[in-house]
């Protein structure tokens, strides 16, 4: 994580904020352990409902409802979500199921991570991923999701192109 820091600051220099639900408070924790993270990293959220997904990140009802508030688009609108509620340049969003849920259909846990980096004419590019979390319990399935979003990002920053429209 010491990375993203030097990638925070380069040019263009950039703010983060981060929206959890998967996770609940794990990728914060990391962003926020960088030493000197304060000169980047503005906040963030653990939205674990639908209404406060819809409420504070502007996801679509609808679509959430209809995939338990787990996909790839919806980690996306809350990345962007949390941009737009921060003020930030870029954002993560995480989703997904820490645990199986047989109700659901979900036999092992995965997670969705989401990036959004914010464009100069104010749009954002965005990129997702999913983590198959199998064998993982609770805590560990939550810990390595926080990461992956973490390395997503911090490969992405690296890349010379940023946040450019793909």
């Amino acid at each position: 994580m010491s990375e993203l820091k030097a990638l925070m600051l380069a040019s263009p220099r950039r703010t983060l904020a981060v929206a959890e639900s998967i996770t609940c408070g794990r990728l914060q924790a990391r962003v926020g352990s960088v030493p000197g993270a304060s000169e980047f990293f503005l906040g963030g959220m653990t939205a674990y409902s639908l209404d406060e997904k819809v409420r504070h990140l502007g996801v679509d009802r609808a679509e959430a409802a209809a995939v338990n508030c787990v996909s790839a688009r919806i980690t996306e609108q809350m990345a962007r979500g949390v941009c737009v509620l921060f003020g930030s340049d870029v954002g993560i969003g995480t989703t997904g199921y820490a645990e199986p849920s047989a109700e659901r259909g979900v036999d092992e846990p995965f997670a969705w991570w989401g990036l959004a980096i914010r464009q100069p004419d104010g749009d954002f590019a965005v990129r997702c991923g999913r983590v198959d979390l199998a064998g993982l319990v609770r805590v560990e399935a939550q810990e390595r999701a926080a990461a992956a979003a973490a390395d997503a990002l911090v490969n992405w920053l690296r890349e010379p192109a940023a946040g450019r429209r793909r």
